[in-house]
């Protein structure tokens, strides 16, 4: 049977490149880079030069970059971290709805240690507005975490000009006399390969990356942290990573990791190229040829791989059920919540309905896609739709709010508010 991946936003396949750079240090650089002797200083300066390729392709410096055990760990380092260190200044954190449930699950976590978090609106794109997060800062904000771009809707947010925002709070504050600190952080875990990563220009204290996303290896993330910036360990233990992250260091996983963005960062421009054709392609026909079909996300600020559409009157699970039986992998938004029937909190966010959200599919592209992995997926995809929707109880049209009968979702993991009641 023949098979097609459209879930890299999941995650990737290894570069061929990646696993020979990795190989060696499997089995004969096997060192612990902690280690004084021979093997152990071999280890420690592959690491070294890892640091400085990673720091190289953020413009930033080498000491500026620690290295975690995947991009989840890199963002709540910087949330965690963050937070913790300077609590006794200030207590409040601004955030957006769409964040990845690595951001909103810290921040879920520090309410309970006494931190308030501003969730922003975004528009029915996916966009958080710069003026927003001006609004939005006060006194005691201590940080201020945007995703760079959105893993479900491929949407690329506007981190520069909030980078600018957020500078310009900071001078306010010292014009003031103010020692309250103002962190910006971002996710660039879907944004890493495919997007610009100088953190100068795009203004950020603190950026989270992974390997997964990038044709590296899974297991391992990084995160840069602007020099002066000070963080709270989450981990403890032998003092590694700058005293930030202790545990002897996946050297061959780091190796792979910097290898990854190397390539990813040469290629890209050819690469993005590619992937936009074929986007493009893809979303005219998933459009033109399917009945009641929604694009999520704006159509052309997105990421060049990424295509979320809503197909109305069907589960999204049975989709992707049925794909698979005939070898098409696709998902139905983040792959890190695929355990859960809950609708999509992106979708819910732009402003779409709960009917939109449990119909939502994302396909996102990759290396060794071509366009006719798309033609097989059109000669397949519009009969599962048309079989599924004829059994369906759901008939809803595009621009319509709420189902007409919305006990149809009764019993199906997540709650429904219609005219002031709420099926479950």
């Amino acid at each position: 049977m023949r098979e097609v991946y459209l879930d890299h936003a999941a995650t990737t396949y290894l570069d061929p490149r990646v696993k020979e750079a990795m190989d060696l240090y499997f089995e004969f650089e096997y060192g612990n880079p902690s280690s004084l002797y021979l093997v152990g200083r071999h280890a420690k300066d592959a690491l070294d030069k890892a640091r400085a390729t990673v720091a190289r392709v953020l413009n930033a410096k080498p000491e500026e970059i620690i290295f975690t055990g995947g991009g989840t760990e890199a963002i709540n380092l910087a949330i965690l971290g963050a937070s913790r260190m300077h609590k006794d200044k200030g207590r409040h954190i601004v955030t957006s709805k769409i964040e990845h449930h690595a951001v909103l699950h810290s921040t879920e976590a520090l309410a309970k240690e006494g931190f308030e978090t501003t969730y922003l609106d975004v528009d029915e794109d996916g966009f958080v507005n710069p003026e927003d997060v001006r609004k939005a800062i006060r006194s005691d904000t201590l940080l201020v975490s945007v995703m760079y771009a959105n893993n479900e809707i491929g949407t690329i947010e506007p981190i520069a000009e909030i980078g600018s925002v957020i500078k310009k709070a900071r001078e306010e504050r010292k014009t003031a006399r103010s020692q309250m600190p103002l962190f910006f952080h971002t996710d660039a875990c879907q944004a890493s390969g495919a997007l610009p990563m100088d953190v100068e220009k795009l203004g950020v204290d603190l950026l989270a990356l992974n390997g997964s996303k990038i044709y590296g290896p899974k297991g391992v993330g990084a995160l840069y942290i602007r020099r002066g910036v000070r963080l709270q360990p989450i981990i403890y233990g032998g003092g590694q990573e700058n005293n930030l992250r202790s545990g002897t260091e996946n050297v061959p996983g780091i190796i792979g990791l910097a290898k990854a963005l190397e390539i990813a960062e040469a290629e890209k421009e050819e690469e993005n190229a590619r992937l936009t054709e074929l986007r493009d392609y893809f979303v005219k026909r998933l459009m033109t040829e399917m009945p009641k079909v929604v694009l999520n996300g704006h159509p052309t600020k997105r990421l060049p791989n990424n295509v979320n559409v809503s197909v109305l009157d069907i589960e999204g699970e049975a989709v992707i059920l049925y794909l698979d039986s005939k070898g098409i992998y696709i998902s139905t938004g983040s792959a890190c919540t695929s355990t859960t029937l809950d609708p999509s909190h992106v979708i819910l966010a732009i402003g779409k309905p709960y009917e939109y959200a449990h119909g939502s599919l994302r396909f996102t592209l990759g290396r060794r896609t071509k366009k006719e992995d798309l033609d097989y997926v059109m000669d397949v995809f519009p009969g599962i739709a048309a079989k599924l929707r004829a059994i369906s109880p759901v008939r809803m049209e595009i621009g319509q709010k709420t189902v007409s009968n919305p006990e149809a979702f009764a019993g199906q993991g997540s709650k429904i508010k219609v005219g002031g009641k709420t099926y479950k």
